[in-house]
């Protein structure tokens, strides 16, 4: 693994995980930090870096664990903090880093400092949240809609006044502009970097500041089309410029410990990402990357995609490219297996840090879920747009079993019908996407040039993405073919094939470089020397 440096990031793969549908050990049918301990050897086998958690802390679990009542307590459904410990140590020991969801826009409804801050107007907590009082008829201050449909205003008998909530009613909006709100979060952060925790990926990091006069949201174009919630442009609630002087805060706080990473979630348009990097103050080392998950599986979309964000990169921004994730549709149920393998090798050779989710490694696909077992509150408040996503939270498949070797109990959420495709049965199969993974992720550390080496853009042709990384004498050429048929690629340089997507021998060597790729193939080829 990689040694501590201080960025260690750069070189890192990092795997994101849901514990509650990584492995149960108890038979609840929800996962826990036992179950999640007695799958470590499987995180080494494949060999990533570091793995970041969503939310494990103490909540009622009105929105996946990111309604917190307690920043500081393990949940009970988890463990303790005591079967923290020993998984940081644990992770330690096999050079592995780890990374917390830090949730510092809001907390629960149930958290000790929302009951005291909603019990007057006089409290010492009573400006600890977004209140504010009603228009003169008593209606919401505003228009300002919840992510998850209707006014994002909840009126408070007790004070007579509104709350603002950005995500559920039960997930009040903390107050950033109270420097008490901010010393608090960063006792949070202390406490757990403290604890040995390498970093954080910031939740919501776009909306900690609203707009101090209330301003109406202007409506959005077409906006009658879109779900309800993207009804408005959120001009006076997303990504005000206040936003990243808090940023700059955590960015602060976790300097002052040694080797910690700060990733977070950023809103906006690929020209918009570098302002999060911050230029005078440092912000996030790594604002995280979907324009993979939205682009169109086209050579000539993702030449444009891959361009447009590194030229949006500040000088001396890393770069980042995501793949999956808890709240993203399956991207192999928008490509197809087949292509999966391509964007697994485009993710492990781009200049950049890769993330993947729990189950991308395995090519899973969304996964059915009945409508009585819909948990995502999502998709209960803002029905018939296709934005629950349960499908993608669901539990890891581990064998072709009912339970799929996650627990002995009820899945919280069900799993696939058709248990063929789990990681146990492509662990022992070496053509599988799951190897293809490891290898990747093997040959990415075996050559730096693909972990720091700069990036050469080759002109994307007859349906072939490639590329160069180069790093002192080291070169290698990323060849990829978008195509579902085959197609040819010449090289005026010799070259032996490190690595291709499918399986069989590779090539031992071609000079000059000219091979036919098959359809949806990719190939890692080392260069000679001119």
């Amino acid at each position: 693994m990689n040694e501590a440096t201080g960025d260690w990031w750069k070189s890192a793969v990092i795997y994101e995980l849901a514990p509650i549908s990584f492995q149960d050990s108890n038979g609840d049918g929800k996962g826990d930090l036992p179950g999640l301990l007695s799958r470590i050897e499987y995180l080494t086998w494949l060999g990533v870096d570091a793995v970041w958690l969503t939310p494990i802390y103490k909540s009622p679990f009105r929105d996946f664990g990111y309604d917190i009542s307690d920043f500081q307590t393990i949940d009970p459904a988890f463990g303790s903090l005591e079967d923290m410990d020993r998984l940081i140590a644990r992770l330690h020991e096999l050079g592995i880093k780890l990374i917390l969801d830090l949730v510092p826009n809001h907390s629960s409804d149930d958290h000790a400092w929302f009951v005291e801050s909603r019990a007057s107007r006089d409290n010492p907590k009573a400006d600890w949240y977004v209140w504010a009082e009603p228009a003169e008829t008593g209606a919401p201050p505003n228009n300002w809609l919840s992510r998850f449909g209707g006014s994002a205003w909840e009126w408070c008998e007790a004070r007579g006044q509104y709350y603002y909530h950005s995500f559920l009613a039960e997930q009040p909006d903390l107050n950033w502009r109270n420097p008490d709100v901010r010393a608090a979060i960063a006792g949070v952060m202390r406490f757990w970097l403290d604890r040995g925790v390498d970093g954080f990926r910031v939740d919501a990091s776009a909306v900690l500041i609203k707009d101090p006069l209330l301003r109406d949201n202007p409506p959005a174009p077409e906006g009658q089309t879109k779900p309800p919630p993207q009804r408005l442009m959120p001009v006076f609630t997303d990504d005000r410029p206040e936003t990243m002087q808090c940023i700059e805060f955590i960015r602060e706080v976790i300097d002052r410990y040694e080797s910690r990473l700060l990733c977070g979630e950023v809103q906006g348009k690929t020209d918009r990402i570098g302002h999060f990097y911050g230029t005078e103050r440092p912000r996030l080392h790594l604002p995280l990357n979907f324009a993979l998950l939205d682009c169109r599986w086209d050579v000539l979309d993702l030449q444009a995609t891959i361009d447009a964000y590194l030229n949006a990169l500040p000088e001396g921004g890393w770069p980042v490219w995501v793949i999956g994730g808890h709240d993203k549709q399956r991207i192999a149920s928008k490509i197809g297996q087949a292509a999966m393998r391509t964007l697994a090798m485009l993710l492990l050779t781009m200049k950049g840090t890769p993330f993947f989710f729990m189950g991308d490694e395995i090519g899973r696909e969304r996964v059915h879920i009945p409508g009585d077992r819909i948990d995502d509150p999502f998709e209960k408040l803002v029905k018939g747009y296709g934005l629950c996503r349960d499908p993608e939270r669901a539990p890891m498949r581990w064998d072709d079993s009912p339970t799929g070797g996650f627990t002995t109990g009820e899945p919280w959420l069900p799993l696939e019908a058709d248990g063929a495709r789990n990681a146990d049965h492509q662990r022992s199969d070496e053509r599988s996407i799951l190897h293809l993974f490891r290898s990747l992720i093997s040959v990415r550390r075996a050559y730096p040039a693909l972990q720091r080496g700069a990036y050469h853009p080759v002109r994307a042709r007859n349906d072939i993405l490639a590329y160069r990384r180069a790093l002192d004498q080291s070169e290698l050429l990323i060849v990829l073919n978008i195509a579902t048929e085959p197609r040819k690629f010449e090289w005026d340089r010799r070259g032996k094939v490190l690595l291709s997507t499918h399986s069989g021998p590779p090539f031992q060597s071609v000079q000059p470089i000219s091979v036919l790729l098959r359809a949806n193939e990719g190939l890692i080829i080392e260069l000679g020397s001119e």
